[in-house]
């Protein structure tokens, strides 16, 4: 009988998270003062972060950091998670590739997000700090941190996407069951949300708004930290528990794979499948291809532009550099609300820059004909973000048939679904769209940076 999960042992949990940047030829540009637009120091970021994850942000020599015990008393609760070989998929696809994929759907919030949220808010804790805040898209990084910090303590304020706060209930009443304040963005509690309202009544939200509002509240309240779920270098640090326990299964195995494939919104996911192979091909020459899938309404990978942003709307945080759409821009009300954002984290896009990464833009009605897919080969539901590195996989398992090449596929399964199943029903029901983004809306809105740079 063929094996379908291989399960890492306890004790082979992963004790140190893998920091890729030593390791890269070239370096992120630094990140910049948003007033005085000159390199950072940890210590400035120290009102903003804690001043753990601020230093792991600057690391730029440490390839290991250890994970604190605490937080592996946490990951013991559902870690390792399962490397699981997608025999039923090959089989629909009639494919001679080998399909694997990390089921990180397994954590009790449902997504790979909680990796991070229990180290930041294990620092935050230990620092002293009592109150903490964030921003959510489709709500996983929300569930996650609410999650989090009921464990270690904390009181948490969140600020939902508007658009996914009224599409994703069930999110927020995760959140709101694990003791979390959720609050539709834009909303009337801060001067960024205030702002945008007025000049926008019926604005549904992006990312870069409820992250000026998270900021904004954070630098208000007295020992209050925010805390940020994907882009930043100390978040994809932290999910690089994800790769490293699948490089030790793919050996179980018996296999390595010849390509690497991760949704991409801020490239937390991505980066924490991709980065601890990724350091075979930058220190031993491993040829291997490590592909971002990204949805066609928001293509900061493939249409956007490099050059220094900033991560926010109202321009709170520091300016990094990155593959951005402008942060002004407004993406397209797609279901897979974790993937609007407007720009990429700085490692990843310096990556993508120097050609080792490889991004592809995926429409929303593709997305989900390979969720379903999917759902009806494998049995499981995934989340929509999820959906889009399905997608890519078909595609590279077709071109593996049409050229009658065997290859090995490894994708991260970043999240289940069964909180999103309106967007199912309205793909189902025929009521979902590909949104096309016009060349012109990605120079106008990248046209109002040329001041920052």
């Amino acid at each position: 009988m063929n094996t379908k999960r291989f399960i890492l042992p306890e004790n082979e949990i992963p004790k140190a998270w893998y920091n890729i940047v030593p390791d890269m030829p070239n370096k992120p540009l630094p990140l910049l003062h948003p007033g005085t637009q000159k390199p950072m120091c940890a210590e400035e970021l120290f009102p903003i972060f804690s001043q753990e994850a601020s230093r792991q942000e600057l690391n730029t020599t440490d390839r290991w950091i250890e994970i604190p015990e605490e937080v592996r008393d946490q990951y013991r609760n559902y870690r390792s998670t399962p490397l699981v070989r997608a025999y039923g998929l090959e089989k629909a696809l009639d494919t001679p590739a080998h399909i694997y994929f990390k089921n990180e759907s397994v954590s009790p919030i449902g997504s790979h997000k909680l990796n991070s949220a229990l180290a930041q808010a294990y620092y935050c804790k230990k620092e002293g700090v009592t109150n903490i805040t964030t921003e959510t898209g489709a709500g996983q990084w929300g569930a996650a941190l609410s999650y989090a910090a009921r464990a270690f303590g904390l009181e948490l304020a969140v600020y939902m996407v508007r658009i996914s706060y009224e599409q994703k209930p069930y999110r927020r009443s995760i959140m709101q069951t694990f003791g979390a304040q959720v609050i539709a963005s834009p909303s009337m509690s801060t001067k960024a949300g205030r702002r945008i309202l007025t000049e926008h009544p019926n604005y549904q939200g992006s990312l870069g708004t409820a992250i000026s509002e998270a900021i904004e509240l954070a630098l208000q309240t007295p020992n209050c930290k925010y805390t940020l779920g994907s882009v930043l270098n100390h978040v994809v640090l932290h999910q690089t528990i994800i790769g490293l326990e699948a490089e030790k299964q793919m050996e179980m195995a018996g296999e390595y794979p010849n390509t690497v494939i991760g949704c991409f919104g801020g490239g937390s996911n991505f980066g924490g499948i991709s980065f601890p192979f990724m350091r075979h091909t930058l220190r031993e020459g491993k040829r291997t291809r490590y592909i971002a899938a990204e949805p066609a309404s928001c293509p900061k990978l493939t249409r956007g532009v490099f050059q220094y942003d900033f991560g926010n709307e109202a321009g709170y945080t520091p300016l990094l550099p990155m593959f951005t759409l402008g942060h002004n821009f407004t993406p397209a009300n797609i279901h897979a609300g974790g993937l609007r954002y407007h720009g990429a984290g700085s490692v990843i896009s310096q990556l993508k820059k120097d050609g080792y990464i490889e991004a592809v833009d995926i429409p929303q009605l593709e997305s989900f004909e390979a969720g379903t897919l999917f759902a009806r080969t494998e049995g499981i539901v995934p989340a929509p973000e999820s959906c889009h590195a399905i997608a890519s996989v078909v595609r590279e398992a077709l071109a593996a048939k049409e050229a009658g090449k065997q290859q090995t596929i490894l994708f991260n399964l970043s999240g289940h679904g069964l909180i999103d199943m309106a967007a199912y029903d309205q793909y189902l029901a025929g009521n979902l769209i590909n949104y096309q983004l016009p060349d012109e809306v990605i120079r106008e809105s990248v046209r109002e940076l040329a001041p920052l740079v």
